[in-house]
């Protein structure tokens, strides 16, 4: 793991740090002024480089918001947290225009200044995932001519800023559009942010996008940057955009017609340098007729319209899909890639695919662990698209990333921003439950003569709740303890119990 670089003119501070930080196993490296962190990072490799910089604000020779630009100017991704006295706290509160992560108050609580940086840390090191992920895989697959002209659209806009509106069934790829639009922009080098509007609570919504002042509401104990200043220099891709609220729908078009917000229970308004690539499922026409969508609204984001096809308009993208998803399925499961007869293939493309390409992904996943056989026939599909599967007897599957490390989402048009679980329901032996699988998995351990089948069941089911959810908040920990509805340290030691760091 790369080391975290503190940077402060205080000894006793570098000491205290790097004390609490190597017994939590993380490298460290300290210098006292900025000119030293400039000339480390001239001279590091990626290798080398910081995993996440830690300074203070006020140091001889430079001070940390200085050095904050000048960092951000060459590692935009790099995440930086800011030390600062009381005193400086407008000093630290600018900041975040440049781009810093989290600010750390001094005097600090030392276990919680550990538990910001190893947040920092595990956002770094998501990042360092999706972008490894998204170049190592193709950006999206389709041959079909509908699909041919949205890459064509994509390529018409590669040079302009333009705010797009995608539209599409739910699962048919809209975040994974955004993306491409997103890489092949003037903004190539600025950060992705997606927020899915329908997932988030009203009262929470307001605070997601445009962030908040320290005391703006109860709870608020620190500023905290919204997702249009998360997303500065780059896109905010606003997905499900017709279930925003009314009256956040008149703040978004303030933000698009003058380019300024304000924060929750702030009072100095905040330049947005964002371009807005926004998504729907819905008709949004009839949405603006029935009095839910604004007008105004709906005009400025539909500047530029791209309707993604349903899967079932592009069956011929079927097979190549297929085939896909079954090497990325393998790949996480550290398994050998099935393969797939042409009759399976033609039953596939008989199917309708009412959940899209989501759906086709979901049942390569399940076909990888349930299927009995390293050549998938017809009679192995799930019976939502065959009929007779055999292998419905098959055990439960064990959940993805068990004991590997979780799997990263496939971009063969996936949608990230409308999660599904890693794996379809798994066809039953009976009444097609999955307590009647269940059933029959523990009768055949108990059958075997294990004597721990509490604990090898437990562990499987609660590792799949857990990924699952992890995998429907993107990975935030504490999001996903709140769905499930549990506190924060139990999925923190679940995690590590189970082995799914």
């Amino acid at each position: 793991m790369k080391p975290i670089w503190i940077v402060d003119d205080d000894q006793s501070i570098r000491f205290v740090l790097e004390k609490a930080l190597m017994r939590e196993d993380l490298p460290t490296r300290s210098f006292t002024n900025a000119r030293e962190v400039l000339s480390a990072l001239e001279a590091a490799n990626d290798e080398d480089g910081p995993q996440i910089l830690v300074s203070d604000i006020r140091m001889p020779g430079g001070s940390g918001l200085d050095l904050l630009t000048k960092v951000k100017e060459k590692h935009p991704g790099l995440p930086v947290i800011i030390m600062t006295a009381f005193s400086d706290l407008d000093s630290a509160v600018s900041a975040f225009q440049g781009g810093a992560f989290e600010y750390l108050p001094k005097p600090f609580d030392l276990p919680k200044a550990v538990e910001l940086i190893r947040r920092a840390v595990e956002e770094s090191q998501r990042e360092e995932v999706a972008e490894q992920s998204m170049a190592a895989a193709p950006e999206m697959l389709g041959q079909a001519p509908a699909m041919q002209d949205v890459f064509r659209a994509i390529g018409r806009l590669s040079q302009s800023n333009v705010t797009v509106m995608i539209t599409g069934e739910s699962g048919s790829g809209k975040e994974l559009v955004a993306r491409a639009l997103h890489k092949h922009s003037p903004r190539a080098n600025g950060p992705f942010v997606a927020i899915n509007t329908a997932a988030i609570p009203k009262d929470l919504l307001e605070s997601e996008l445009f962030g908040h002042e320290r005391g703006a509401f109860t709870g608020a104990q620190t500023m905290r940057r919204g997702r249009f200043e998360q997303a500065e220099g780059g896109t905010l891709f606003l997905d499900e955009i017709g279930d925003m609220p009314f009256d956040l729908q008149t703040r978004l078009l303030r933000v698009l017609s003058d380019g300024h917000f304000y924060r929750v229970g702030g009072h100095n308004a905040v330049k947005a340098n964002v371009r807005v690539i926004a998504a729907t499922h819905q008709d949004l026409e009839q949405r603006v007729k029935e009095g839910v969508f604004r007008e105004d609204l709906f005009h400025r984001l539909n500047v530029i319209r791209l309707r993604l096809p349903a899967l079932r308009e592009r069956r011929e993208d079927i097979p190549m899909l297929a085939r896909h998803f079954l090497q990325q399925s393998a790949k996480q499961l550290g398994v050998e890639p099935k393969r797939i007869s042409d009759a399976a293939i033609e039953r596939l493309m008989s199917f309708s695919f009412p959940g899209n390409v989501r759906q086709l992904e979901n049942i390569c996943h399940w076909l990888t662990v349930m299927a009995p056989a390293q050549l998938i026939e017809p009679k192995d599909l799930p019976p939502e698209v065959g009929t007779g599967s055999s292998a419905a007897a098959a055990p439960l599957p064990p959940p993805l990333g068990e004991g590997r490390g979780g799997g990263t989402p496939s971009p063969a048009m996936a949608a990230p921003s409308e999660p599904a679980p890693m794996a379809a329901p798994a066809p039953a032996p009976t009444n097609g439950s999955w307590e009647s699988a269940l059933e029959a998995e523990a009768l055949q351990l108990l059958a075997s003569g294990h004597h721990d089948v509490w604990d090898i069941l437990t562990r499987r089911f609660e590792s799949k709740l857990i990924l699952t959810a992890l995998q429907n908040t993107r990975g935030r920990r504490i999001e996903a303890a709140q769905k499930l509805g549990i506190g924060r340290n139990t999925i923190t030691r679940k995690i590590q119990e189970l082995g799914l760091e």
